[in-house]
């Protein structure tokens, strides 16, 4: 029989590393402590659960392949515990990184801040783009990417422009989440 050390790093190596990023978590009166968020992805079986700020990101390695079950099971999870409305966007870390690494405005800007939008459902992130129509350079920036929104609005106005009005409309609630370029990378030193 092998011994249990050896049984986890045979888990570890097959084993994807993946980000699950919460909407609206921390915010208007939906209050989660990030110990008892890690606490219900250790219980739902996963490996090296991390979670990243308080604003609702996971890092979990697991193997379970079909990615959308494995979203629904999250999502209900965190319904039951935590009694709220849960919707999460989930990708694996390299899926993450490609798209932090391909962000195409400035990184660093004294009077913008850098985002990405993450959708769960390409076609809402498609809708958002058509939606927001042409977007003025002057106040903000919008480019799709593969799988993201690349947004870049100005210091203290992120739910003030047009873009972030149209992502808080109630149609994306369960599809998009954005999170600050800042953040993104501090999902990708685990």
């Amino acid at each position: 029989m092998a011994s249990p050390k050896k049984e986890q790093k045979k888990t570890t190596t097959t084993a994807t590393r993946h980000v699950a990023l919460l909407r609206g978590v921390n915010v208007n009166g939906i209050t989660i402590k990030s110990a008892d968020l890690k606490a219900l992805f250790v219980e739902l079986g996963f490996d090296a659960v991390r979670t990243v700020l308080a604003s609702g990101n996971v890092l979990f390695d697991t193997d379970e392949r079909d990615a959308g079950a494995l979203r629904t099971r999250i999502e209900q999870a965190l319904r039951k515990r935590f009694d709220y409305d849960a919707w999460i966007v989930l990708l694996t870390q390299k899926q993450v990184a490609d798209m932090a690494a391909a962000y195409p405005f400035e990184r660093i800007d004294e009077e913008r801040h850098p985002y990405l939008v993450f959708g769960s459902d390409p076609a809402m992130l498609d809708e958002v783009m058509e939606k927001a129509g042409t977007v003025d350079p002057k106040v903000e920036r919008l480019k799709q990417g593969k799988g993201v929104l690349y947004w870049q609005c100005p210091r203290g106005a992120s739910t003030d422009t047009p873009v972030a009005k149209l992502l808080a409309k109630t149609r994306y609630k369960s599809s998009t989440t954005a999170r600050n370029l800042r953040t993104v990378e501090k999902l990708l030193t685990d």
